[in-house]
């Protein structure tokens, strides 16, 4: 695979970078391209996004918790297209910090990885010649980094833009586009960020929005040379994505249930598995004849009234979990448990799977990658295995009386208390998975 492309990134998160992101796979796809868009980073909810835009699945690329092959097989997807436009998580250097590594995991490994150049969306909101100062050093950070220029957003005034482009000339950075301050561009969120793609109310209108903004601020042909420059990945890749965990696969799927990686999902029905989606907030049971259950992870603590009625969707899981496997992560973990209680301390009856009481009254931040030793077996992997995963939630456990799935070390190596549960066929972790390591 060898299909040129660029990152768009920025200095750090809430810069405006997404909504650049879904205005160009919009209007590149209008002007007849196949754009193949792809998020760095551990991120389950800006892909659904990219595929609205773009008709394109979009695919994580993450240079921490993926190996080499992985990461080709997952590049290798953008067979067919003619642009890959990588958007960024963060700042452009955020990462963690494992082994004296200074930028490990980070949206600027990706595109060095991939030969993309950066562009580089700033807010000028309350400077005017000061940003090119900021853009000029993340230019300047890693000089093997190549760096297209800077999209300005959040431009006061005609005036503030002329002042902003003459510090970025003097500065030697070209602009590529320039965008006046606007309270409606900004997309819906929630606690873990961006609502679901799904729940918005016209997602298709909103995406239209922004191609039409960046088509009358940004260089769309500047952007293109921009590409057109630039390498893309080396060749094509025989490296295939990862295996399926059983070959009949009853998959959670709604707006309580949704947040799972594309890679894994495509991986799972590349290699001839069948994916049996169900909700469980329309009650609906798995089905019958399946060989696993998973609850990806979502927001069930928003439809805790809902699926503590929904008796179909809970009789059928227990039935399943008597003689097959169960998995649950994060949201579909805390649904396999005993009880969840709600931000206004409601307490809702779940699944009972599980011992596992969550409280969102009771609110603690908890983000981070994950690495994992398997005590137990799960779906895909026997104990022993070391996985690799990703985990942010506000949910405090109030009780976990079941037996540890796994020794937890966050991305230092340092123990983490989520260990996930294991009871019976019965499995969850609070991380969401990204890959077995090798």
């Amino acid at each position: 695979m060898n299909v040129p492309g660029l990152m768009i990134s920025a200095p750090a998160s809430g810069t405006g970078k997404t909504t650049v992101m879904l205005g160009l796979l919009r209007a590149l796809a209008e002007d007849g391209l196949a754009v193949q868009p792809f998020k760095s980073g551990p991120d389950y909810i800006d892909p659904a996004f990219h595929l609205a835009a773009a008709g394109r699945a979009s695919f994580n690329l993450d240079t921490w918790a993926m190996d080499a092959n992985l990461l080709d097989a997952i590049s290798a997807q953008a067979a067919g297209a003619q642009i890959c436009v990588g958007e960024g998580s963060m700042g452009l250097y955020d990462g963690v910090a494992t082994k004296g590594q200074t930028a490990f995991g980070t949206s600027a490994e990706t595109a060095k990885r991939m030969g993309w150049p950066v562009v580089l969306v700033v807010d000028v909101g309350g400077q005017a010649q000061s940003a090119a100062a900021t853009a000029l050093g993340f230019k300047n950070y890693d000089p093997d980094l190549p760096f297209a220029g800077v999209i300005l957003n959040r431009v006061a005034s005609p005036r503030h833009e002329r002042l902003t482009r003459l510090g970025m000339e003097r500065a030697g950075i070209k602009v590529l586009g320039s965008l006046p301050r606007r309270g409606d561009l900004t997309l819906p969120e929630r606690h873990l960020g961006l609502i679901q793609a799904v729940e918005h109310p016209d997602l298709e209108a909103a995406i239209a929005g922004y191609a039409a903004f960046l088509r009358e601020h940004v260089d769309l042909e500047a952007i293109k040379q921009v590409v057109a420059a630039s390498s893309g990945p080396a060749g094509p890749s025989s490296a295939a994505l990862p295996a399926p965990p059983a070959q009949r696969i009853a998959l959670a799927r709604d707006a309580a249930f949704s947040f799972t990686y594309p890679h894994l999902l495509k991986g799972w029905r590349d290699a001839g598995a069948e994916i049996l989606p169900f909700s469980p907030l329309a009650d609906e049971a798995p089905a019958a004849d399946a060989d696993l259950v998973w609850l990806p992870g979502g927001y069930p603590e928003l439809h805790g009234g809902t699926l503590a009625a929904a008796e179909t969707f809970r009789a059928g899981l227990r039935k399943h979990a008597e003689t097959k496997p169960v998995h649950g992560e994060c949201g579909g973990y805390m649904a396999l448990g005993e009880a969840l209680i709600d931000k206004q301390g409601t307490r809702h009856q779940m699944a009972g799977l599980l011992g596992l009481v969550t409280s969102y009254e009771k609110r603690k931040f908890h983000l981070g990658y994950r690495q994992a030793v398997l005590q137990s077996g799960m779906p895909g992997f026997d104990a022993g295995h070391a996985l690799r995963g990703h985990e942010f939630h506000y949910s405090t456990i109030l009780d976990e009386p079941d037996a540890p799935l796994a020794q937890v070390f966050d991305a230092d190596g340092n123990p983490v208390p989520e260990t996930g549960s294991v009871k019976g066929h019965v499995t969850g972790t609070f991380f969401h998975l990204i890959t077995g390591e090798a």
